[in-house]
Formats: C-alpha cells, structure tokens, sequence
C-alpha cells in the first residue's frame, strides 16, 4: 500500500438558497470579527474529540466562533463561507494527522490563513480504537476539556487570539 494520494480536486453538485439561521448567526459573526472555528466531524473518537474541543474553545474564548464547515465548504454563497473567507485567520482543529478538514480549507482560504491544530498530541489516547461509541461519553467530554485546555493555552501564547480587527467593514 503506498499510502499517499497525489493532489485532487472534487466536483460538488450546488445548491440553491442557503441555510436562513446559519446565515443571520454567520452575519452576527462577521458583525463582531469572530475568528472562526472550525474542526473534524468524525465518528471517528480522534474527531469526536476535537468537535467537542473547538466547541469548548469556542465557548471559552471572546473573539472566537464555531463556524459550520459544510456551509462554509460546500455553499460558496453563504454568509458562513464568507465569514470563513473573509477571516484573516481560521482555526482548524484536526483530530489526527490526516488533517482531512485542514487540508480541505487550506485549498479554500490558502494555508497561511489556517490556524491549524491537531488535537491528538493533546491527549495521545485512543489509537486502537475508531468509534466515538467505544469510549464512555464523560469519558470523551473530560478528554476534550483537558484538549480544549491546552489548545487555548496555545492560542494565548502564540497571540493567535487577538481579535481581527485589520479587515475592512
């Protein structure tokens, strides 16, 4: 198995209108110059626990908002992709190396916008294992808190959480 892909690109049918509260909550965000936040979805444990870490950090952090990676991805006319687009910086959080949804808004707002944080040097649990459903819920919620903890550590230290007050109104 050779284990890696060269770069592709994917065809996505469009869509007409657009999600009506993901666009007043994306317009608020755009409004208040929220840095967005965005993370893997997996059913995979290593996904699960990012999510439930970029919504702690999101939570836990003034300047920063949780975006919705379809929206922004796949309905390029969305207020939320333009919030995302529009954004000197987007945090990433990953649950693993693969870095699927990193990789993915790099190609959409170029890497260096990207803020990309893998949450598995975080927590270094679970490699053995795949479904979110083998680990006991309070079991995933205290792991992503310690994880959502040091991320925003990082963020402080690394002055990624400084409003982005350079873009234009």
């Amino acid at each position: 198995m050779e284990g890696k892909t060269p770069d592709f690109s994917l065809d996505v049918q469009g869509v007409k209108g657009f999600c009506p509260v993901g666009e007043t909550y994306a317009k608020q965000q755009l409004e208040e110059k929220k840095i967005p936040v965005l993370s893997c979805e997996g059913p995979c444990v290593r996904g699960e626990i990012a999510r439930l870490a970029a919504n702690l950090v999101a939570k836990a952090e003034p300047t920063l908002a949780r975006a919705c990676h379809g929206e922004a991805f796949f309905v390029p006319h969305s207020a939320m992709a333009s919030w995302v687009k529009g954004a000197e910086k987007v945090v990433m959080i990953d649950g693993c190396f693969l870095q699927c949804h990193g990789r993915a808004l790099k190609g959409l707002i170029g890497e260096e916008k990207v803020v990309e944080i893998d949450a598995l040097p975080f927590h270094r649990k679970y490699g053995d294992l795949f479904s979110m459903d083998a680990v006991p819920e309070q079991e995933l919620k205290a792991v992503a808190r310690q994880v959502a903890d040091k991320i925003i550590a990082t963020l402080k230290q690394s002055g990624e959480l400084a409003g982005d007050r350079s873009r234009k109104e």
